[in-house]
């Protein structure tokens, strides 16, 4: 076992504000440095966890609540994303400006492929095999052919990537171009970009999450703590909500129709998602540096990866109250 249950911390509660009980905290392995992204295999009930400040990307068993592998020299890694089609999990590795692909049954490292000047986020187009990795400083989209683990496009974007995310309705893949507050809409058939939507009522679109049973796309502002909300058939913005400070990964539990978004100021605001739109459930502070979640809708349990309790890097696991 590589990891241990924590006793309680002294802010494992969340806010009376968020509608959320504490079930566990679990420490992780490594220092207490930065924790990025965070990706689930429903298939294999793993959750992938990228420890930034450690290079190193951790697999937690969600079933048991315990650690189970830790994939060493992933030079910074911030973006980690589970394609259970593939049996593959890939990381982006910043502090050597390449994409990593971690066999998911061995947990080894099978290929490095380059990936721009800051490889963050990234999104997976299923028919065409490809991934895309937001290339943020470089403002480009690096696009990779998963069959032979080569990079094949670079989309020039003009400006900064946000976050990536595809959309299984429209076959597209959907990018924050957060520089210049717009959507950018790109056809994988061509890997050429095929729209641009245009954001008001948020500055510096960074997070983003496609849902495609509602048809909205979620966008999280850092510039003015704002989440828009993207009617993906009319393509304009219908709502401009408040959010907590810096707001940064987004989660949906599709089947309890609840958002979750997650602030670098610690602060977590939940929303209950509906064909009309969004109601707040509640906004509060989770823990110091919560800005990253994720959610398994089999059990709606929520994950936070934080990376101080007590001078541990601890994952909090909360639960919906009832």
């Amino acid at each position: 076992m590589l990891a241990s249950r924590a006793p309680s911390a002294a802010d494992s509660g969340p806010s009376h504000d968020l509608p959320l009980k504490h079930v566990a905290d679990v420490v992780l392995p490594g220092g207490p440095t930065r924790l990025d992204y965070e990706s689930l295999d429903p298939t294999r009930h793993l959750l992938f966890i990228a420890h930034l400040g450690d290079g190193d990307v951790i697999a937690f068993d969600v079933r048991s609540q315990r650690v189970v592998a830790r994939i060493e020299n992933v030079a910074d890694v911030h973006g980690v994303l589970a394609v259970p089609a593939l049996g593959r999990v890939y990381a982006s590795a910043t502090g050597s400006n390449e994409v990593v692909a971690i066999d998911d049954a061995t947990m080894k490292i099978v290929a490095r492929m380059p990936a721009g000047a800051y490889p963050d986020g990234m999104a997976y187009a299923p028919d065409e095999m490809k991934l895309y990795v937001s290339d943020e400083t470089g403002a480009t989209e690096t696009v990779i052919d998963t069959r032979t683990n080569a990079r094949i496009a670079t989309v020039d974007l003009g400006g900064e990537a946000g976050n990536t995310q595809y959309d299984p309705v429209s076959r597209h893949v959907f990018v924050n171009v957060q520089t210049r507050n717009e959507l950018a809409e790109i056809d994988p058939a061509t890997d050429r970009i095929v729209r641009r939507i245009a954001l008001r009522g948020g500055r510096h679109n960074h997070g983003l999450l496609i849902d495609d049973r509602d048809r909205f796309a979620f966008v999280g502002c850092d510039g003015d703590d704002k989440l828009l909300v993207l009617d993906m058939r009319s393509l304009r913005i219908v709502a401009s909500l408040p959010v907590g400070k810096d707001p940064d990964v987004l989660a949906f539990d599709s089947r309890a129709s609840v958002l979750y978004v997650a602030g670098e100021s610690g602060t977590v605001s939940m929303f209950s998602v509906k064909p009309s739109g969004l109601t707040e459930m509640g906004s509060g502070r989770l823990a110091p540096n919560a800005h990253v979640v994720a959610v398994d809708e089999a059990t709606h349990q929520v994950y936070f990866p934080l990376k101080n309790v007590d001078d541990r890097p601890v994952l909090r696991i909360m639960a919906p109250s009832p």
